[in-house]
């Protein structure tokens, strides 16, 4: 039997360890998948950091796109699958049967789980995104279109959609992206990024990219990205980057706040970048990082609109490759996003993750 490398996370803030494993063949609703590129998500330092509980060892990573190798006749046949199709794998697995799935609402099904939560001990061992093959449920996989480059896609494979899926409540909370002039995004990664674009992408005429500190490469980015300017909370300050929103806002506060940060102490400082009747989306708080306090009269006298999101469904992927298809000027730009490593690299891909070195980080195939 031939094996492959997978990095398995043994203890919260300890290395991962590279381990090998037999490729073998994929049970009945399961395909085998070889790895185009798998991303680290800012969820998956939550996880190595303790902040999200998981049973380890465990095979991390949400974020994998692949080629599939094989599955039954029957899976191809029911799910639309095939051999050599491009695929991103949703790890979400809502159970259906709560009252938010039956409502149509599976992103926040009250009994989700996940399809890389396996044990690697037990055959067919790599269900995470951490490895060069993967085993997940055939109903959990998205096709590709063709004429999308799958290294592309993957840098913003879960941003995307959480972005996309954040917007699409706003929407059914009365948020028309149309009638907003100005908006605040808090934090340049690649959630972060993609609000960016996307706000872009649907005519905003004013966004403005708020970072705890300047880095030049990444907030040159933004610009090219169609930022109207990028400022940073320790050059900038408070009341000097609201100064700069009323600037282009006529006057006002930013009609819409997008926090992507992560960083607790970004909600209320967004919660004061926001004018009468604004709108904040927060599907970035991913984790227990602590308390803030905030001034909740700022909610009552300004009448706030706080949109928490944190899944995303099958239908949010779906979109987001919608996106891309409907958008091939932005490919150019997105795929100068990433940086690679491969997996035995995962502990040097990591640290350059924690430090912020990169837009994005891909594990790809060892060349």
């Amino acid at each position: 039997m031939r094996k492959v490398k997978a990095a398995v996370l043994t203890a919260t803030n300890r290395p991962f360890e590279i381990q090998e494993f037999e490729l073998t063949k994929p049970p009945e609703g399961m395909a085998k998948i070889r790895l185009i590129a798998s991303g680290i998500c800012g969820t998956d330092v939550h996880i190595y950091k303790g902040k999200i509980p998981v049973n380890m060892p465990a095979i991390i990573g949400h974020e994998f796109i692949g080629e599939v190798e094989a599955l039954s006749a029957s899976d191809s046949k029911r799910y639309g699958i095939q051999a050599g199709d491009h695929v991103i794998v949703d790890i979400a697995c809502p159970c259906g049967h709560c009252r938010l799935c039956r409502a149509g609402d599976d992103a926040n099904c009250v009994h989700m789980g996940v399809t890389n939560g396996g044990d690697p001990a037990i055959a067919p061992h790599l269900y995470g995104g951490y490895a060069e093959y993967n085993y997940s449920p055939v109903k959990n996989l998205i096709k590709i279109p063709s004429e999308l480059n799958p290294v592309m896609v993957d840098v913003f494979a879960c941003a995307g959609p959480t972005v996309l899926h954040a917007f699409q409540l706003a929407e059914k909370a009365g948020c028309n992206l149309r009638e907003i002039s100005t908006a605040v995004i808090q934090g340049l990664g690649p959630v972060g990024m993609f609000a960016l674009l996307y706000l872009k992408a649907m005519g905003v005429p004013n966004v403005i990219a708020v970072t705890g500190s300047r880095k030049e490469e990444r907030d040159q980015y933004a610009r090219q990205l169609g930022a109207a300017a990028v400022l940073s909370m320790a050059d900038d300050g408070q009341e000097g980057i609201l100064a700069v929103i009323e600037r282009y806002n006529d006057g006002l506060a930013a009609d819409l706040v997008f926090e992507s940060s992560g960083n607790p102490r970004a909600v209320p400082q967004g919660l004061g970048m926001l004018r009468n009747r604004g709108v904040y989306l927060i599907p970035g708080q991913y984790s227990n990082s602590g308390a803030v306090e905030i001034e909740p009269q700022k909610i009552t006298f300004n009448a706030l609109h706080l949109i928490g999101s944190s899944q995303y469904a099958v239908e949010d992927v779906k979109a987001y490759l919608q996106f891309l298809q409907n958008n091939p000027q932005l490919y150019a730009a997105i795929d100068r996003l990433h940086t690679d490593y491969s997996v035995p690299q995962i502990n040097e891909a990591f640290q350059a993750v924690q430090a912020g070195k990169n837009i994005k980080t891909l594990l790809v195939p060892e060349r």
